[in-house]
């Protein structure tokens, strides 16, 4: 057996637990805001993850995602959610380790966010609201490329 097939072998990934750590829905302007006529809210979207050694390879990935949904400098509704997953990671150099829980972990726990923030909205009387996906791996590589102080490549 090659080393490289050696190491290989000994690298897993594996998802122990997929759960909402956090969740929280306000709308300060109920029932007012039904009656409010068009509805074109401004929405701003702040997300951010982290990670925490649980155990020997036993990480909890943390995705939070806040939405403030204002219209005519109201808020009309606000959602924070921190989305969790305990994952077993193994055998990965620190640098792969960073791009596990920073991008690939992330992506698994977005659709299940998404899901929980339709599914709340829709429950709080608004129109339906639908998350676009995001490109984890461009956030990923935009933040290591911030904090090494560099200046993201011009693509042509």
């Amino acid at each position: 057996m090659t080393e490289e097939a050696a190491n290989t072998a000994e690298r897993q990934i594996g998802i122990q637990k997929i759960y909402v750590k956090d969740f929280s829905f306000e709308s300060p302007q109920s029932p007012d805001v039904f009656s409010a006529g068009d509805w074109k809210p401004q929405t701003n979207l702040n997300l951010s993850s982290s990670h925490s050694s649980i155990s020997d390879n036993l990480f909890e990935v943390l995705l939070t995602i806040t939405i403030q949904a204002e219209q005519n400098e109201k808020t009309m509704f606000l959602i924070e959610i921190q989305q969790a997953g305990l994952f077993h990671i193994a055998g990965y150099a620190p640098e792969e380790f960073a791009a596990i829980v920073g991008s690939f972990c992330p992506s698994i726990l977005f659709p299940y966010a998404r899901e929980a923030i339709a599914s709340i909205i829709s429950r709080g009387g608004f129109p339906e609201f639908l998350l676009q996906p995001i490109n984890f791996d461009a956030l990923y590589a935009q933040s290591k490329t911030q904090a090494n102080g560099e200046t993201p490549a011009e693509t042509h």
